[in-house]
């Protein structure tokens, strides 16, 4: 239940920020406020589990390679005159896992800041196991000793991959979780209704990253009521903060905008949380920017966050294209009978050519033919007009229809599983179109484009893309526009790999999206 902005606080609730400072807690004097999750938290609980299977892993891997490469007896050879005596691989194993185990602790890659999604999780593992490996080579090399090389050179990449996979495991159960409203953080969003409305949308966008929110508090401090077009409660105003904590159980305040707030509130806000149980979140008003691209340098006590333009280097884009002409002769060589098959049913099915070819604009703005197997009966284009009126799919630039009654029986299934689209690894070859980018747009499509839509033209577009493994068809216009532009000021290789594997797993067991 909301409480009022200017209740008093009964007994035993939070104190306020000013009642903070009066009374500073011993822990906080003491030093410097521990950032590990308390015991018992949901964090802390993840954080033990995926300890146990790290170990796990890097013990089977470590001792599962000695004994496999040099058996169950044999010494570490050490050089004359080095200082240290040879050793029992036994003892050096066991000293590896130590070490292997305290790099990943070291390196952070069970912290709950990167758990659950994105990249940095899998880096972390990564960065920790490859600099282990190389001091180990370092000092082996200076201390004069003959550690086997093929127990190290088999040792890291398996150790590597499992624990990559055991990771990607635990984020699959993690994921289940938190679709159900478990392991994730609860949130109060703080600052405008707009903003707050802004931020909410984005986080439920993304279950996975665990951040599920269970009220905000905004200037009006409107109490019994919910921010407009979502169910979220409004707690009180912004200094209500405490009373809001306490009624919604939140551990984290999310800041999604300032402007309305009062001087150094945001500061009161951090001094007011629980040290190491209640969390601090600024939510800047950008959307969209990966991180690499965001940088935090602090002047003067304020942190300022720089955000870096878009750069394509010569360099990005011959690695982009090296990969597309690669991956594309691979796809038609390997996929050559299924295309051959396909062209025959297409052909005898139903009358009219094998392959349909389309305009579209591509790169700079220049057009291009798009291939794609014939899909609709020889007309489509010109019974497009009639169905106009009776879309129930699409937004108000893309027509898309459940049952396109234009579409053959063999089209419907070729849409369904995207292999209608499979022509296109020859445009991909030529040059005209990318694996992986924006959706192609039609000629009349673009002429209705606000100027800032055409920032998409800055890459090829693409067989596949961010729109097509983020909902397809019933993705809304402005959610279209912002995918296709956030992979284009964001491109990664990486990305790009993770797309094709989404995509493939889309084509193979597609949801109600493909039609």
């Amino acid at each position: 239940m909301a409480l009022p902005p200017d209740a008093t606080p009964r007994a035993g609730a939070a104190p306020t920020g000013a009642q903070y400072q009066r009374s500073l807690s011993p822990a906080f004097t003491a030093g410097a406020p521990s950032t590990r999750p308390a015991r018992g938290d949901w964090r802390s609980r993840y954080a033990r589990r995926v300890a146990v299977t790290d170990f796990i892993v890097i013990v089977w891997v470590v001792f599962g390679t000695q004994i496999a490469w040099l058996g169950l007896e044999a010494n570490v050879v050490v050089r004359e005159g080095s200082p240290i005596p040879a050793v029992d691989y036994w003892i050096f194993s066991t000293l590896l896992v130590v070490l292997w185990m305290g790099a990943l602790m070291l390196n952070d890659t069970r912290n709950y800041r990167v758990i659950g999604s994105g990249s940095q999780e899998y880096k972390r593992i990564f960065d920790a196991s490859f600099v282990l490996f190389g001091c180990i080579a370092i000092i082996a090399f200076l201390a004069q000793i003959d550690v086997a090389r093929g127990f190290l050179l088999v040792s890291l990449p398996m150790g590597v991959l499992f624990l990559l996979l055991s990771r990607w495991m635990w984020r699959q159960w993690l994921v289940v979780k938190r679709a159900q409203g478990e392991y994730s953080a609860k949130v109060l969003l703080v600052g405008s209704e707009a903003s707050v409305a802004q931020v909410a949308r984005e986080l439920s966008r993304a279950r996975s990253a665990g951040y599920r929110v269970v009220g905000c508090c905004v200037p009006t401090g409107r109490v019994a009521d919910t921010i407009e077009g979502t169910d979220i409660p409004i707690m009180g105003n912004v200094n209500s903060i405490d009373r809001a904590l306490q009624a919604t159980q939140a551990d984290t305040v999310v800041v999604t905008s300032t402007d309305d707030l009062p001087p150094d509130k945001v500061k009161h806000i951090s001094w007011s949380l629980e040290q190491g149980q209640q969390h601090l979140v600024l939510a800047p008003s950008i959307a969209d920017v990966a991180g690499p691209r965001i940088h935090t340098r602090p002047v003067a006590g304020l942190p300022l966050i720089h955000v870096e333009t878009p750069r394509f280097s010569r360099g990005q884009r011959v690695a982009k294209r090296a990969t597309d002409l690669a991956l594309s002769t691979i796809g038609i060589i390997v996929l050559s009978p299924l295309l051959l098959v396909l062209a025959m049913i297409v052909k005898f099915s139903s009358p009219g050519p094998v392959l349909f070819m389309q305009t579209r604009v591509g790169y700079a703005g220049k057009t291009f033919r798009m291939l794609k197997f014939r899909s609709m009966v020889q007309n489509a284009e010109a019974l497009l007009p009639a169905l106009q009126a009776k879309r129930d799919a699409g937004n108000e630039i893309l027509f898309k229809m459940t049952n396109d009654p234009r579409a053959t029986r063999v089209g419907r299934f070729m849409r369904k599983y995207s292999l209608d689209e499979l022509p296109q690894l020859f445009n991909v070859f030529a040059g005209s179109m990318s694996l992986v980018g924006p959706r192609p747009p039609l000629p009349s499509e673009v002429e209705r484009y606000a100027d800032h839509v055409h920032r998409r033209f800055l890459v090829k577009p693409g067989v596949t893309g961010l729109w097509q493994v983020s909902g397809r068809s019933t993705l809304s216009w402005e959610e279209s526009v912002r995918l296709d532009l956030s992979y284009v000021e964001n491109w990664t290789m990486l990305g790009d790999l993770l797309i094709l594997v989404k995509t493939l797993r889309a084509a193979l067991a597609p949801g109600p999206s493909a039609y």
